[in-house]
């Protein structure tokens, strides 16, 4: 069994997304970051850094096995399961360069935006356009990529998984116009939120 720690986040949807493309039995315990549960002690014995998600994995080699970390919790997912990231040569490492291209850009570009253009006390102009050119930047890479393949990796993979929530909430948030003209990442949504694991796992804690 694995207890997963999580909120209603993107970083949050990705280990449920994977647990549901498993079909794996698992508990949700969710970490109310409004209400700064995430600092509770209990948590912080999960996840150090005091953020969503966390998995423990009850039935690891060893003993049990928390991890924090949402890309390292799609890899040990993955890994474990023999599934979504292949176990070597060029496709494993499409779908890691990915990966990581969203853990190191999409996601901290999208969140920084989605500070400074809609919950900031003080509407800073500079920054607002900083982070809002940069998102458009990585949209343009990825359309580019989703012209030529499918899937982020090649296959579907947890590349995939790991950018899916991210773009729903561009398409909803301040980069659906820019987003309005990206028709390769348009088809990627759209094949990507036809899986019914997807669906149910972005509707955890809802």
């Amino acid at each position: 069994m694995i207890t997963l720690y999580t909120w209603t986040t993107p970083n949050g949807r990705k280990p449920a997304i994977m647990l549901e493309e498993l079909g794996w039995d698992y508990e949700v315990k969710g970490v109310n970051i409004g209400r700064d549960e995430q600092f509770a002690p209990d948590f912080l014995k999960v996840s150090p850094n005091n953020k969503i998600p966390a998995i423990v994995d009850h039935d690891a080699e060893g003993g049990p096995l928390s991890i924090f970390e949402s890309g390292a919790i799609l890899t040990y997912l993955a890994e474990k399961s023999g599934r979504f990231l292949a176990p070597s040569g060029h496709a494993r490492f499409k779908a890691l360069e990915w990966l990581h291209w969203q853990i190191g850009g999409l996601g901290p570009m999208l969140g920084q935006l989605g500070y400074f253009a809609n919950r900031a006390p003080e509407k800073v102009p500079l920054a607002i356009d900083r982070f809002r050119d940069e998102c458009a930047r990585l949209f343009g890479v990825m359309n580019k990529r989703l012209e030529e393949s499918e899937y982020l990796g090649g296959d579907y993979s947890i590349a995939d998984i790991a950018c899916y929530p991210w773009m729903i909430v561009a398409l909803k948030d301040a980069m659906g116009e820019t987003l309005a003209r990206s028709s390769g990442i348009h088809a990627w949504l759209d094949r990507v939120g036809a899986r019914p694991a997807v669906q149910k796992g972005m509707k955890v804690l809802q």
